[in-house]
């Protein structure tokens, strides 16, 4: 009776302490898995760099580079000469090439520092599995060139191309409004007043041809355009504070800038409670047209004085504005030619219409 019961007793207590006991022994076969295989794929593979070039873990970058150099000459694959008694890793030119590829793998993996550092963690912390793949590949697949430079010179171009368009559209309308008679016959005004003209047809030694004298007098007119003339919007006059790079440097300047004028304007007008002035009234009426600075500052001064008039700021008077303004195109439309064939077409025939032919 006492026997079973001991053999009983003992079945029941070896059970629970398997099960205790397995947990343990399953994490620690995974970490000598892990540990075995620490080094597979990756630097020298199962083997040690230091080994492989003869040196120890304190040496120097020139006793590595000494290193290096007496190994790459002996196995490099088109001198290798195999010596009588030979037995290391290079006998054969197949061998030796990857002897050579090894001793090359090792030396670029001790004469960084950096990589340097990250092998001897390894060797010292082999449990982290994971976390070496991915300093290692994060080493290896990182770019060449510094991402910094990148950005800077890709900003840099762009600020170049955005400058040469810009001048390339600012002597477009400079040519524009030289042909425009209003602007031409007040050029040619001031010139005459200036003497400029009488300049360009002097006649000398070096006499001039009448295209010669023609292109001067064409250059003498855009260039008093350009200094009377004050192009807004789109073709302007192009200024280094626009392109892109000065705008990310001056981005914080400016972010400071209108984080100030958006408290005082809060204070002064939606605290103390003051009148609005010109400059506030203007910014309102284009907020509300949802009009861009430069495209506002290309509307004629008499357009601004009438929504000044009107007192287009005041969000009613604003409304009335845009829904006269609404019955006027349409009016303009009604009455338009072109307006009335483009109905007439869209009634009766229309990019939609399906038409069947009877053969």
């Amino acid at each position: 009776m006492a026997a079973p019961l001991a053999r009983r007793w003992g079945a029941g207590v070896v059970g629970p302490c398997w099960l205790v006991l397995m947990p343990p022994l399953l994490l620690a076969l995974l970490l000598a898995r892990s540990a075995a295989a620490l080094v597979e794929g990756l630097y020298c593979g199962t083997r040690d760099c230091y080994e492989v070039l003869g040196v120890s873990r304190t040496a120097g970058k020139a006793e590595i580079a000494r290193a290096y150099r007496q190994l790459a000459r002996r196995y490099h694959p088109d001198r290798y000469r195999p010596e009588p008694g030979d037995e290391g890793p290079g006998r054969t030119p197949q061998s030796a090439e990857e002897a050579f590829l090894l001793v090359a793998t090792a030396y670029e993996t001790l004469k960084d520092e950096e990589t340097r550092k990250d092998y001897d963690y390894m060797l010292d912390h082999p449990e982290e599995y994971y976390s070496h793949y991915y300093h290692y590949y994060s080493r290896r697949l990182a770019p060449k060139v510094d991402v910094r430079v990148v950005i800077l010179v890709s900003v840099c171009a762009i600020s170049v191309f955005q400058f040469f368009s810009w001048w390339n559209s600012y002597d477009k309308a400079i040519s524009y409004l030289a042909t425009v008679p209003k602007y031409r016959i007040q050029a040619m005004e001031i010139a005459k007043q200036q003497g400029l003209l009488k300049k360009a047809k002097e006649k000398g030694r070096n006499k001039k041809s009448k295209e010669e004298i023609r292109d001067e007098e064409e250059n003498i007119i855009k260039n008093i355009i350009k200094s009377k003339i004050d192009i807004k919007g789109g073709y302007q006059k192009p200024q280094i504070c626009d392109l892109l790079l000065f705008q990310i440097l001056l981005a914080p300047f400016h972010l400071c800038s209108y984080v100030v004028w958006y408290c005082r304007w809060i204070y002064n007008f939606n605290i103390k409670g003051k009148e609005y002035g010109e400059e506030e009234r203007l910014y309102i009426i284009r907020k509300s047209m949802k009009m861009s600075k430069s495209q506002f500052d290309s509307l004629e001064d008499h357009q601004k004085e009438t929504f000044l008039k009107r007192e287009l700021w005041i969000k009613e008077n604003y409304e009335v504005y845009k829904q006269e303004q609404e019955e006027e195109l349409k009016k303009k439309l009604a009455n338009d030619p072109r307006w009335k064939r483009y109905r007439r077409w869209m009634k009766n025939e229309g990019p939609g219409r399906l038409m069947f032919v009877d053969d």
